[in-house]
């Protein structure tokens, strides 16, 4: 796998399993990159894909690519158990490690490495955006999980590939996970704001995820964390007023936070994922010039359920 075959641009995706993964996968390729994958075992097959733990062919993998791109980690839609927990933290450090290592080991390591990370990073935040420059970290589980993520991405000696943590809002697409459960909840009826209705919903569409990684990658005086999240943030009482008229629901009961939270329980998820204040200001991404294709809301999700349906 180590080398050119061809004038094509090489791109090395690790985690290309889930929603994002298999956008990234297609467009890359619709945009005329080879496209080698890494992941776990039997998780794809040929020439161009390397499996976790196989540090040889890993190397191999990377080696002669122009640009790599991590999105492995398993889903946080799960209860917070000590077993999840260890999951999703390991699942994002123990691969960002091992990329580390295997493109110190790279004769012609790649220019640009993108590692995912989140939003969720920053505080609970009601009162004000947080942008890369003064946005304030938070605290509890998910943040720690974040902290540790970019820190393994920061201990991997790679100096001559450039290293960026993508913090990502909520990826919004069709096929995507998150927005399941509130449209079946707009369905019956219960698509009403959550809790206060005022927390912050930082999303971003799938394709100016995409859009914005190759920017990126293009942008080499971009350094350090860059926020990927549209500049329209809207509070959960408007996020659900455009969820419902996207899947024609035209009332929704409030939702008050203990119901979320017996809720919760029964569907093995955590209440965080709704009720957490997101408010992610895309600011250097904006200073640099990207234009976002999706920056509101309400046609992002037009534009998803259309193409569901």
């Amino acid at each position: 796998m180590g080398g050119k075959m061809d004038n094509r641009k090489t791109v090395v995706l690790a985690g290309a399993s889930g929603f994002i993964g298999g956008y990234f996968r297609t467009r890359f390729g619709q945009d005329g990159w080879q496209v080698r994958t890494i992941g776990r075992t039997g998780a794809g097959t040929g020439a161009d894909t390397a499996c976790w733990g196989d540090d040889a062919g890993i190397t191999r993998a990377i080696d002669g690519a122009d640009l790599l791109v991590n999105l492995a980690g398993r889903s946080v839609n799960c209860r917070y158990n000590e077993r999840n927990k260890a999951q999703i933290l390991g699942s994002r450090v123990s691969t960002t490690a091992e990329l580390g290592r295997a493109v110190g080991r790279c004769s012609a390591p790649p220019a640009t490495w993108l590692n995912a990370s989140t939003g969720t990073i920053y505080r609970h935040a009601e009162d004000a955006p947080q942008s890369e420059q003064d946005g304030e970290l938070g605290e509890g589980f998910s943040v720690s999980v974040a902290r540790d993520w970019e820190s393994a991405l920061a201990a991997s000696e790679t100096p001559l590939t450039r290293k960026v943590p993508l913090r990502i809002s909520i990826v919004l697409g069709p096929g995507a996970g998150v927005m399941r459960p509130l449209a079946n909840l707009a369905r019956l009826g219960l698509g009403g704001p959550m809790g206060s209705g005022r927390q912050k919903f930082s999303w971003v569409h799938v394709e100016d995820l995409y859009r914005s990684a190759l920017f990126v990658h293009q942008r080499t005086d971009i350094t350090g964390p860059v926020n990927v999240a549209s500049p329209d943030v809207v509070d959960n009482r408007e996020l659900m007023r455009l969820v419902r008229r996207a899947h024609g629901a035209p009332l929704g009961l409030t939702t008050p936070a203990w119901l979320l939270e017996l809720g919760a329980v029964l569907i093995r998820t955590e209440t965080e994922l709704v009720l957490k204040s997101r408010w992610v200001e895309p600011r250097k991404l904006l200073a640099a010039g990207f234009i976002f294709r999706h920056p509101e809301l309400g046609s992002a999700l037009k534009d998803i359920t259309g193409r569901q349906a």
